[in-house]
């Protein structure tokens, strides 16, 4: 968040011009910046963040300056809806860190699927239609793949997805030599290489599909690591907005001032 103030005192002590319109001038000039400001991070978070959605460009807020709060502040603001806080998203290139685990993450722990202290990344076996323009995975699908997985808790029971409609997805046959087949696609979950009743298991631990003859075409979903995603520090958007005041608040006010003054 950033405030763009401005203390008039020493200008009004200065000048023989009514107050109020002085400070109509200085409110414009606030807002002008203030806009000017909020193009700025959104043309920075275009050239440092990889696909940036429209959801998180818009967040960037203006709260303008009025005649009663001689101040405009420029603020990332949550939109609504199922998504991701932009706030949050912009706070964690801001300051670096650790990520917190997603509302994915938490309801596959919930399920016992996914032990503690780990987070679920996505693998390389995820279909070009799973995923959105920005690089994404839909939530479409992450809703699709909890309810395949029984995750929903007792509230959402219902969403979970029953044995028929598993049985419809996976579309099992067999080829004329008698090989079963699945032509659509199963989901299975790995708890990682080691010996589980009675057998070898290779996999990595996470999320996995299986299509082809006897299932052979298996790729990774998502991927269960314990080394939780972290975010480096990429973005000063406080260093961004006092440099852009710095640049174009006077010339803004002082042209506001001339066009009240006429």
């Amino acid at each position: 968040m950033l405030t763009i103030e401005h203390n008039l005192q020493d200008l009004l002590a200065s000048l023989q011009v009514a107050p109020e319109r002085v400070l109509r001038a200085q409110v414009q000039a606030m807002n002008d910046v203030a806009f000017d400001v909020r193009t700025e991070w959104q043309d920075e978070m275009r050239r440092k963040f990889d696909r940036v959605t429209p959801y998180v460009l818009r967040s960037i807020w203006v709260q303008r300056a009025a005649l009663g709060r001689v101040e405009a502040t420029i603020y990332p603001q949550y939109m609504g809806g199922k998504g991701v806080d932009p706030a949050k998203v912009l706070m964690a290139q801001v300051k670096g860190g650790a990520r917190r685990s997603k509302r994915f993450e938490r309801a596959l722990q919930t399920a016992g699927i996914l032990p503690a202290g780990m987070a679920a990344v996505p693998g390389s076996g995820l279909d070009a239609g799973q995923m959105d323009a920005y690089g994404n995975v839909k939530g479409s699908f992450i809703v699709q793949l909890l309810s395949y997985l029984q995750a929903f808790g007792e509230q959402g029971y219902r969403a979970n997805m029953t044995a028929k409609r598993r049985n419809s997805l996976a579309k099992r046959g067999t080829t004329e030599r008698g090989h079963a087949t699945i032509g659509g696609v199963e989901y299975f979950v790995s708890q990682g290489p080691g010996e589980r009743n009675g057998r070898r298991q290779h996999l990595a631990a996470g999320i996995w599909s299986r299509r082809g003859i006897h299932g052979s075409d298996v790729r990774p979903v998502f991927l269960f690591t314990r080394r939780m995603p972290g975010y480096t520090k990429t973005i000063d958007l406080k260093q961004i907005g006092e440099r852009v005041v710095r640049a174009k608040y006077s010339p803004a006010f002082s042209k506001r001032l001339g066009r009240v003054l006429k």
